[in-house]
């Protein structure tokens, strides 16, 4: 019980550690990205957002997918051992 107890304590942990780094690069690019292009017969600028890719939303989802795969899949490596003890009582 103490073993199954340890175990999820360092998965809570970890995952929380992942959790916390993904949350600061998310908020690193919290600034709006823009590009300012000018054009030589015109004095006008004009501001347009940078546009996310599809492919690159897929990339994220496998990555993640795998993230969350490799987390709930755990430690498969370990054996379990079943004992069995069988007492009669002879009277």
């Amino acid at each position: 019980m103490k073993k199954i107890f340890q175990k999820q304590f360092y998965l809570a942990a970890y995952a929380t550690l992942v959790l916390f780094f993904v949350q600061v690069v998310t908020y690193a690019q919290d600034a709006p990205a823009s590009t300012t292009t000018t054009t030589s017969s015109s004095s006008s600028t004009s501001t347009e957002p940078m546009a996310i890719q599809p492919w690159m939303w897929i990339v994220g989802g496998a990555v993640v997918l795998i993230i969350i795969i490799a987390l709930l899949r755990g430690n498969s490596s370990t054996t379990k051992e079943v004992h069995v003890e069988k007492t009669t009582d002879i009277v």
